[in-house]
């Protein structure tokens, strides 16, 4: 047969349209989701997904095919995979969307319609009858939603009678269960050929199974499915069986290894009373199911765990095929993020010694292994026993809730940390404290955190132990540069000011590791709580933190400047002049704009030298960008700047606009020392250029009726009776003004 070739890739344009389209659906999704209605953030992104649109659309509606990882227009793909496509696949998928049919490009707030809905659970979308039933509700025309209705899809059978997904889950959680009915044996033999939907039938019930009770529960479960499914396919299909136990050992490589112990165990116990199912799936799964578990069991709990090491040697009773599968597995785990810590080959080192040579005899002794075996097989439920009071249970579950047993996680990985004194063995400790800091940075538990991150500053620190220095400064850099600041920003919206304490004590403990970080996340930060809360932090480091502004002024991007020059103005003091002075010269206005205002906000006298400097010395483009800042200006901080350009007679003759502006800033400002800086220029005076002292002492005298106190009438009145002619002049129309103005106002009031 010949084999049915490849579509062609997308043409690049239609892939270049469909990549913008998607990294613009996905940013106006989060914004949509973060910011209330009507902020910058939401207009902005939603005016991008509208131009997105329109470029799509420009040949006619585009038609969009949804995979769990990946879109397709015409069934094909772009030809490079771009990771905002993916992101928007599955965010699509999640929310069952099959097909998305963009007609136009519509207008930003029939957008936020479709956005708001992507930003729901998809449990509570079904509740209300799916997406596509949402968005017909809401009116929307612009695009058409083809749904996905998996639960329908699971009860579709020959009969076409209702079944369902449901109770294949409910029968398997019950304890006493009783058989499916044939319809319903059909269904779950269709799902068991077919290895993904399998799969996801499989995580459902260890899911629901762990929330009603523990792991045994959850193995007991499977065992009940397993077997279900065999029943399903002797009684239905006896040539599928074989299949179908193949499908299910490839499902299994997806389980804990406490699961898959309690699964092992239920095979022994259940030996000989009918079908061993379970060691019939067993038996099929593959070595690259068993790698792929052992792998994901690695990557998850960063390391080879106890169970892990006993499921693995259960499962691999051969030592020379445990080998291989170790390979394998560290193969699989190279491609992760955890393969490319520089930490990954000590922590393999100690995986794979665990999974091949894993004894508990050192640990647990022949007479306590018994007692725990007996206690497993004997275990009664407290809540049945009835001869302790109410207060003593409530006090025993107290001691076990989630806060008491992280305070003893937190007790017992300090401990260790201080007394261990075998520079290996502090090693090993550092990587389950590495993984428990993330944890509760994760669950936004600072407080707990800072202990542990302090306890390893001390040893990364000059007087700390020499042989743990270069372990926990590796530590520190990890932390840094891992997830943990991406959680930390998360919180950083919504924490109050208390725990804000704690995450500026966390990264003065992390210590200059977390300064690129903190200066990545601020960039990447719009105006709002956790930009303040993140330039807080930076300054806290003092001269360290300034460091981290030289990467945010030479980026490319002008709102990264910009937001270099609001951290310097934070710091405050000449040291940061050096800094923004080459910003007076950049190319976008805006950042022009933001050093001047911060230059004025420092306030000192070599602030305003350098802004002095920069109106007689500096480009044209950096004298009209600080023309125009000084003309919207009115901060009383730069009160001196402006009298000290009234009272430099250079400004009139070399930079007329720049004098008029500091004039008008005074007159709006107001004060004793405007007063008296505008009653001084209405006197100073040229006689070499009378034209322009004519036409400069009429601004200063507008500026002090325009300021109206006491003082400034008085300094008017002074200039109209004994000034000279010219000061005479310009103080009495701007006197005889003000009395019009105030008769005027009378006027009016009397009416």
């Amino acid at each position: 047969m010949t084999p049915i070739p490849a579509p062609d890739p997308l043409p690049a344009e239609i892939a270049l349209r469909l990549s913008e389209f998607a990294r613009a659906c996905k940013a106006a999704t989060r914004s949509v989701s973060l910011y209330p209605d009507g902020h910058p953030a939401i207009t902005g992104s939603l005016s991008r997904l509208v131009d997105a649109a329109a470029r799509a659309t420009s040949g006619g509606a585009l038609t969009i095919t949804v995979l769990p990882d990946g879109l397709l227009v015409d069934n094909r793909k772009p030809v490079k995979p771009e990771a905002a496509i993916g992101e928007l696949a599955g965010l699509l998928h999640d929310h069952l969307v099959g097909e998305l049919r963009v007609m136009d490009a519509a207008d930003p707030q029939a957008w936020r319609t479709f956005l708001l809905l992507l930003a729901r659970t998809t449990e509570e979308l079904l509740t209300e009858g799916g997406i596509s039933r949402l968005w017909a509700t809401a009116g929307g025309t612009h695009l058409q939603i083809r749904e996905i209705d998996y639960a329908e899809v699971l009860r579709e059978r020959k009969s076409g009678t209702d079944a369902a997904w449901n109770d294949v889950v409910a029968n398997c959680l019950s304890g006493d269960a009783v058989d499916l009915d044939e319809d319903t044996q059909w269904v779950l033999l269709e799902i068991a050929g077919d290895a993904q939907r399998l799969g996801e039938l499989t995580r459902r019930i260890d899911e629901d199974a762990a929330k009603e009770g523990g792991v045994r529960t959850q193995a007991r479960s499977l065992v009940r499915l397993l077997r279900f499914m065999a029943k399903a396919a002797m009684v239905g299909s006896p040539e599928r069986l074989d299949e179908v136990l193949r499908n299910a050992s490839q499902a299994a490589g997806s389980l804990s290894p406490d699961v898959m112990l309690e699964l092992l165990t239920e095979r022994y116990q259940a030996a000989g009373t009918e079908m061993d199912v379970i060691g019939e799936v067993v038996d099929r799964m593959s070595d690259a199911t068993i790698a792929a578990f052992v792998a994901t069991s690695v990557v998850t709990e960063r390391g080879a765990t106890a169970r892990l090491a006993q499921a693995f040697q259960a499962l691999v009773p051969e030592e020379e095929r445990r080998q291989l599968l170790v390979a394998l597995a560290q193969s699989e785990i190279a491609h992760t993020p955890l393969g490319r810590e520089t930490s990954f080959e000590d922590l393999w080192q100690r995986a794979s010694e665990m999974l091949l040579s894993y004894r508990d005899e050192k640990f647990v002794s022949t007479e306590y292994a018994r007692e725990l075996s007996t206690a497993r097989a004997i275990a009664a439920d407290v809540e049945r026993v009835s001869d302790d009071p109410p207060e003593r249970v409530a006090a025993w579950l107290a001691s076990i809730t989630d806060a008491e047993i992280r305070g003893l996680d937190l007790l017992l990985l300090l401990d260790l940390l201080h007394i261990e004194d075998d520079p290996q063995r502090w090693r090993a400790v550092v990587e389950p404290v590495v993984a428990h800091v993330d944890d509760l940075v994760l669950l936004g538990d600072f407080e707990s955190a800072v202990p542990l991150v302090q306890a390893l500053a001390a040893e990364a620190d000059p007087g700390g132990t020499p042989a743990r220095r270069a372990t926990a400064v590796a530590a520190l850099e990890r932390l840094a540069g891992g997830h943990l600041m991406d959680h930390m920003v998360g919180h950083l919206r919504t924490i109050d000011d208390a725990v804000f304490e704690h995450v500026k004590t966390l990264c003065q403990a992390l210590g200059a590791a977390v300064l690129r970080p903190l200066a990545e996340a601020l960039a990447a930060e719009d105006r709002g709580r956790a930009f303040r809360r993140l330039t807080d932090v930076l300054v806290s480091f003092g001269s360290r933190g300034r460091d981290a502004v030289e990467q945010l002024k030479n980026s490319q991007n002008p709102a990264v400047r910009r937001t270099a020059i609001y951290l310097l103005r934070a710091f405050g003091g000449n040291d940061a002049l050096p800094e923004l002075a080459p910003l007076l010269e950049d190319a976008d206005v805006n950042v022009q704009r933001e050093a001047i205002r911060a230059i004025v906000t420092i306030g000192t006298d070599e602030a305003y030298g350098l802004l002095e400097k920069g109106l007689t010395s500096g480009s044209t483009g950096s004298r009209d960008a600080i023309l125009a800042a000084l003309g919207t200006l009115r901060d009383e901080r730069a009160l001196p700047l402006f009298l000290h350009i009234v009272r430099n007679r250079e400004y009139r003759r070399t930079a007329r606009q720049v004098y008029e502006s500091a004039v008008e800033a005074l007159g709006a400002l107001g004060g004793r020392e405007a007063v008296e800086g505008l009653a001084k220029a209405l006197r100073d005076g040229e006689w070499w250029a009378p034209l322009r002292t004519a036409a400069l002492r009429p601004a200063a005298a507008g500026a002090l009726r325009q300021i109206g106190t006491p003082e400034a009438t008085a300094a008017l009145t002074e200039a109209a009776e004994g000034g000279s002619r010219g000061v005479r002049n310009a103080a009495r129309q701007q006197l005889a003004r003000g009395m019009a103005t105030r008769r005027t106002a009378t006027r009016e009031g009397a009416e």
